[in-house]
């Protein structure tokens, strides 16, 4: 796990999570860019080294197993609840620092956008918002009892994405609709299985605006 702290006080935290076959270094080069809106804590987290099906067996960082091209090739059950338990710990961790759960964002790319959804919708606690870069929601079905509507989402994809489809997330997107969450800001741009720079800096000014509502005390319901 790694940290970068802010210049002043932090005001809120950001937990990220990488993309399949990736590392924290990577998500640390999109907070890196990001422009300064508010002072942020970032924590950049590793996912756990395992064999990965879909690549041959080869054994690389991973959030879960993926067995297939498929949608519901992506669902390892196991993994996903492992690897919630280990970004639950992360959270547990910040909360010992003195943020409040509302100070908390969950972000990822790809794998890590899923995992950031899928403990985002089941935490029990209200959290300052999910961010979900290129990705989808695993395990739908598990998420159903735990949701709790106001939590502000990011979402975004890329219009090209030949890696996690488009109709992915936009799936996701509509479920998500239809479970009355009402806070999601949608953005889908020209490219493909990447983080670009218009993204980044329409993620800055949505995570400036939710963490001063917060620190103003008007946070939405």
């Amino acid at each position: 796990m790694y940290v970068k702290e802010p210049n002043q006080p932090a005001q809120a935290c950001v937990i990220w999570m990488h993309g399949l076959g990736s590392d924290a270094q990577n998500m640390m080069g999109v907070a890196d860019v990001m422009p300064s809106t508010v002072p942020l804590r970032h924590v950049f987290v590793d996912a756990p080294v395992r064999p990965v099906t879909l690549n041959n067996h080869m054994p690389m960082r991973a959030w879960y197993n993926i067995v297939g091209l498929k949608l519901m090739d992506r669902e390892d059950r196991e993994g996903i609840l492992q690897s919630e338990k280990m970004i639950l710990d992360v959270i547990t961790g910040q909360l010992a620092e003195g943020f409040t759960s509302k100070q908390i964002y969950l972000a990822g790319f790809s794998q890590g956008g899923a995992m950031a959804l899928f403990i985002g919708l089941r935490s029990i606690a209200p959290l300052g918002g999910v961010i979900a870069l290129s990705s989808y929601l695993p395990l739908i079905s598990e998420c159903e009892q735990a949701l709790i509507p106001s939590t502000p989402i990011f979402m975004a994809m890329g219009e090209q994405d030949p890696i996690v489809l488009p109709s992915w997330t936009r799936q996701s997107y509509d479920w998500l609709l239809s479970q009355q969450f009402k806070h999601i800001s949608w953005k889908q741009y020209p490219m493909e299985h990447i983080i670009c720079i218009e993204e980044i800096r329409d993620l800055s000014h949505w995570l400036g605006e939710q963490v001063s509502l917060v620190t103003c005390g008007g946070e939405k319901s």
